[in-house]
């Protein structure tokens, strides 16, 4: 072997046996990119800010560090680490606990759709990490009698980008005012926007930049297609595909929550296996569809941006994008979903008459011209009927669904992924019995 090939360990990066012992049984056998510039900053008491990529490994960049300083000066509420969304919250506080469960390291999630009294009992026992989005961080910073950050050592922000994105400025800046002075912080995100720039400027000390991709690029083992379609043969041209990929894991992004919807009550009347996930399910009903997508007991996942960024999902063979997104930024973290940790994956983006001019915006970033997808279009054209068929049971099912939800008050979550909405084919094809079985996979 090479001097040049040399494998570098976490050893090697200054993390105690402790924590390597931890990356060992998480299957952590060398430090990703970011991590081998990003922790030996950290372990230096440097304010860091961490570019890369999706899917990269940021999160063991700022765990490891701030684990080992709470092992070397244990302390209660330790760290804060900000993210923008619910989900990402979770599969942070879980890799957390993974790998500070030799040393008791407690750890609470303080996210918005849940119990806030139920919070701010754990609060009060004062663990050792909080994960939270800014939103509901603030309400108990208001709210919460005796809670404040006075002694924290720690402030990451994860996704920095998509948390300003998001229009968390004021609620960034309340919880800053809130924290001492004397602290390490550590922000790291995907794309560097002026946002970031701003915050960077204003609320780190001398930071080191640790940079993996200068511009912006997706993982090398990708394969990117595009396929131009009408708007109207979308729906056909995604079960087209997805007859002929099998039975592989997929992730479907969607514009609106509306199409989401729509399209997973589709594709469940033609057999699919699909469920959705998007911002207005309870906190509960979210996490119960991704871990059953994680579990593989569903090998669909459809979801709105707010599950593009962050998700830790380990094998997803395709990540198709039904509407292109409007920005083309969150097409880098759409497609990140798939080829994660050194594996291989396939994104393909549908591009209608209406999305040519955003599409063409996305290969400018990309400076790429993307392979279109190969099809047959009469094998897809075949299924326009049984298709048109599908698409009015999904309309009748959401206005059943819409018309219960008006009866109890409040607006049922459409598109629960219960054996009351799985049997929705059933109840539809009573008086069709002939397409009651009809699967439609090969």
């Amino acid at each position: 072997m090479n001097n040049e090939e040399k494998v570098i360990t976490f050893k090697d990066l200054g993390v105690i046996d402790e924590l390597c012992d931890a990356c060992e049984r998480l299957g952590w056998k060398t430090p990703t990119a970011i991590q081998q510039e990003a922790i030996p900053m950290a372990l230096k008491d440097k304010d860091v800010i961490g570019l890369a990529e999706t899917g990269s490994g940021k999160t063991g960049a700022f765990g490891l560090p701030v684990l080992q300083a709470l092992i070397s000066r244990p302390q209660r509420l330790f760290a804060l680490v900000l993210t923008p969304t619910r989900e990402l919250a979770f599969q942070i506080k879980e890799q957390f606990e993974a790998l500070g469960k030799a040393v008791g390291v407690t750890c609470v999630v303080i996210v918005g759709g849940m119990d806030m009294t139920q919070q701010a009992l754990e609060l009060g026992k004062r663990p050792h990490i909080i994960v939270a989005t800014p939103g509901r961080l603030v309400d108990h910073l208001e709210k919460t009698k005796g809670f404040n950050f006075k002694a924290l050592k720690y402030l990451i922000m994860d996704e920095a980008d998509r948390i300003l994105n998001l229009d968390f400025e004021e609620e960034v800046d309340k919880i800053l005012k809130e924290l001492p002075r004397e602290r390490r912080t550590m922000l790291f995100s995907a794309t560097m926007t002026s946002k970031v720039n701003k915050l960077q400027r204003a609320h780190l000390k001398d930071p080191v930049k640790v940079e993996v991709s200068s511009k912006y690029q997706t993982v090398s083992k990708l394969q990117q297609y595009m396929l131009f379609i009408p708007c109207k043969h979308k729906h056909i041209y995604l079960t087209y595909i997805l007859n002929e990929i099998g039975n592989q894991s997929v992730i479907i992004f969607c514009a609106t929550q509306m199409s989401t919807l729509k399209t997973a009550l589709m594709l469940r009347n033609l057999g699919f296996t699909a469920i959705p996930l998007y911002g207005k399910m309870s906190q509960n009903k979210r996490l119960g569809a991704l871990n059953k997508f994680k579990a593989k007991e569903r090998s669909i996942l459809l979801a709105t941006d707010v599950a593009s960024r962050g998700l830790d999902i380990p094998n997803v063979d395709y990540v198709i994008n039904f509407d292109v997104p409007m920005h083309s930024k969150d097409y880098i973290h759409r497609v990140g979903r798939t080829a994660r940790a050194g594996k291989a994956g396939i994104a393909i983006t549908f591009v209608s008459q209406y999305e040519v001019e955003v599409y063409q915006r996305i290969e400018q970033l990309l400076d790429t011209k993307l392979d279109v997808y190969p099809t047959v279009k009469e094998e897809a054209l075949v299924l326009e009927d049984r298709i048109a068929e599908a698409e009015r049971f999904a309309k009748m099912e959401m206005a059943r669904l819409d018309e219960k939800g008006g009866k109890k008050g409040r607006k049922r979550e459409a598109g629960d992924d219960t054996e009351e909405s799985l049997g929705v084919r059933n109840r539809i094809n009573n008086n069709n019995n002939k397409n009651k079985k009809k699967k439609f996979k090969k």
